[in-house]
């Protein structure tokens, strides 16, 4: 992948990149046409609405009413799932913390992990018959030991919902059960897949578990999936009559992880090979690369009246890119830096922008930080500073 720089002054760089240009395009010319990567229409897919996003870069690859908002059925316990392991992480509660079941959790129709009124559940169990169970008496009871009832808590939902940018989602209950007012997108799903798998990595092999049993009774995942493809992983079915069949699933092969959703098929066996056609599809005709690494230095700018004279740059996060199979060879990165950076300048301040490019296209933008703090230099390096400043500026960089 070729880096170009911004924003520098060097009298030099010109002519080598012509240079480099007029040889690349001699070998080219040489060599003839590049072999065109040929990638086929997406499939089409059974279902009222269908999502294929890679994990890692978040391009999306195939959409259809990816925004149609659709009745979500158990796809609602992904994010019941989310709080529990939130609140996991933040030290609130504990996985083996015991939660007493209300007569309320143990009424709670539809698909059930088999608790029993006025009897003491541990949190890791009932996580896992949520996940894996599909638990609607599991949800409530976690929904009243978190939040005190249902609505409280399907009031937390929404508010994570804002915060995670689901735009076209609003739950009225932990369940998924029947509500005018409940109501998911396939894009919203996919992005909430996307928080689950990376914000809380520790919790995510439960969605890959096959049987969950809870008080002798065994019950197999819905995701038929994790039995047909080994790279499958995750992440959870749904299914009412308004609703029809859903499914969420990720799957990782060697180091690119896909995220798909279909909303509305017409049977179990249905989402499994509809989801199984846009994942093949993906992995088949696109590639992921992990092109920074979090904390990668990529430039160290001139900076100015510091108590030194370099800045290291580079990005605070992975940065990934999701490209055509065979096209990699095509992806370049520009830096475009801010110009006259000056001390004090803290760690993570933003300095730039990194623009990836494949071909002529640009396929993502990351920030550019200040991958350390500077201090300001003393008055004398400061004065010099400026003085060497004015006259770099007065004949083009020689002075930096």
């Amino acid at each position: 992948m070729r880096v170009l720089f911004s924003k520098r002054r060097s009298l030099l760089l010109p002519a080598l990149l012509m240079s480099l240009v007029l040889m690349t395009a001699q070998a080219l010319a040489q060599a003839g046409p590049a072999p065109q990567t040929m990638i086929p229409a997406p499939p089409q897919v059974a279902a009222k609405s269908w999502f294929l996003m890679d994990a890692d870069s978040g391009r999306v690859l195939i959409e259809h009413n990816a925004d149609e908002r659709l009745p979500p059925a158990s796809l609602t316990k992904l994010m019941t799932a989310y709080l529990v392991e939130r609140e996991l992480d933040r030290g609130n509660i504990g996985m083996d913390d015991m939660v007493r079941v209300s007569e309320n959790a143990w009424r709670t129709g539809g698909s059930k992990m088999f608790i029993e009124v006025d009897t003491e559940v541990s949190i890791r169990d009932l996580l896992y018959g949520i996940i894996i169970a599909s638990g609607n008496d599991a949800s409530v009871a976690v929904a009243e030991h978190l939040a005190g009832g249902e609505s409280p808590f399907a009031d937390l939902m929404n508010q994570h919902a804002t915060r995670l940018g689901l735009h076209n989602t609003n739950f009225t209950n932990s369940t998924g059960l029947p509500h005018p007012e409940q109501y998911s997108s396939a894009r919203d799903m996919a992005l909430l897949s996307q928080y689950i798998i990376n914000d809380y990595p520790e919790h995510y092999a439960v969605y890959a578990e096959k049987y969950f049993t809870y008080s002798d009774i065994r019950q197999p995942n819905r995701n038929r999936l994790l039995w047909r493809d080994p790279t499958v992983d995750g992440l959870k079915t749904g299914w009412t009559t308004e609703a029809g069949y859903g499914l969420v699933a990720s799957a990782k092969r060697d180091d690119m992880r896909l995220i798909s959703v279909v909303m509305g098929t017409s049977s179990e066996e249905a989402r499994a090979q509809e989801t199984q056609k846009l994942l093949s599809y993906g992995f088949r005709y696109y590639e992921t690369m992990n092109l920074y690494e979090q904390g990668a230095v990529l430039n160290a700018p001139r900076i100015w009246g510091g108590e030194r004279n370099e800045l290291r740059v580079g990005v605070d996060e992975n940065v990934f890119m999701t490209v055509p199979r065979a096209r990699n060879q095509e992806l370049s990165a520009r830096l475009d830096i801010r110009q006259d950076l000056t001390a004090p300048i803290s760690q993570g301040d933003r300095v730039g922008t990194l623009e990836v490019r494949l071909g002529d296209d640009v396929v993502g933008e990351q920030a550019l930080v200040a991958l350390e703090s500077i201090e300001e230099g003393n008055i004398f390096k400061r004065l010099f500073d400026q003085v060497r400043r004015f006259f770099s500026n007065l004949v083009g960089g020689w002075f930096d």
